[in-house]
């Protein structure tokens, strides 16, 4: 069965779109319930290490921020400029009401990750969690990061990963395919909004294929780190 909010051509932004505008009010407190609130540990990971770079980052830069988790996180961190961009003008919305009480002063933009509104070189670190996967083009996503991305500056990929190992691969999948569907359901009436999780992991190359992408469009020291048995990848380069 073909899921309504995914597909391969130039439909895949309008309904990623359609999809998170739907997701937007009730997004972070389903994130807790179905990852048991570690979403929120792997975000505060992939921060930090976006800020551990070789040169310590000023400016820093959230693609696919959503309702802002890590722009947040960079806050708190003491990254003193911090822009978050999104093309989802609702979760940009929930993203603003946060940001009124928040650490380091945002910047939130409506910007489409393939087309960035930016110059080159302007951020010392860059993270995207969980935005990759949905974009329609994730090498040309890299490269716009690569693109804005300082000399000297670090990107960290955050998404769910695919598990080398065959039990914990299996175990994985069997969690996915039941309970997102069925927390779609209980949260929004809808099981496709949390299906397309795992329908969108089909075709995403996840730890191993973003590292090749990351390399292809330029970025140095690249690397990934697994993060509970592969379910979940971490992917560094450095400009």
């Amino acid at each position: 069965m073909t899921n309504k909010y995914l597909s391969y051509d130039e439909q895949r932004a309008p309904k990623v779109r359609e999809m998170f505008t739907r997701l937007a009010e009730r997004y972070d407190l389903v994130n807790d319930v179905m990852s048991f609130g570690m979403h929120r540990k792997w975000k505060r990971q992939a921060v930090r290490l976006a800020l551990d770079g070789p040169k310590l980052p000023a400016r820093m830069l959230d693609l696919c921020c959503g309702t802002g988790d890590m722009i947040f996180h960079a806050g708190e961190l003491g990254a003193r400029r911090i822009v978050g961009a999104d093309f989802t003008l609702p979760m940009l919305a929930v993203a603003r009401r946060r940001a009124r009480t928040a650490a380091g002063s945002p910047d939130l933009v409506a910007a489409d990750a393939l087309r960035l509104p930016f110059r080159d070189a302007v951020f010392d670190a860059i993270t995207v969690g969980y935005g990759l996967r949905n974009v329609a083009d994730p090498r040309r996503a890299l490269a716009e990061m690569r693109r804005v991305l300082a000399p000297g500056g670090r990107a960290v990929v955050l998404d769910f990963g695919k598990p080398d190992n065959p039990v914990a691969r299996a175990l994985y999948g069997g969690y996915l395919r039941t309970m997102m569907p069925a927390g779609g359901w209980a949260f929004h009436g809808d099981p496709e909004t949390y299906s397309y999780i795992p329908d969108s992991l089909e075709r995403y190359p996840a730890q191993r294929g973003v590292e090749d992408m990351m390399r292809d469009v330029g970025f140095t020291k690249v690397r990934y780190e697994n993060r509970l048995l592969g379910t979940m990848g971490l992917n560094i380069g450095e400009a």
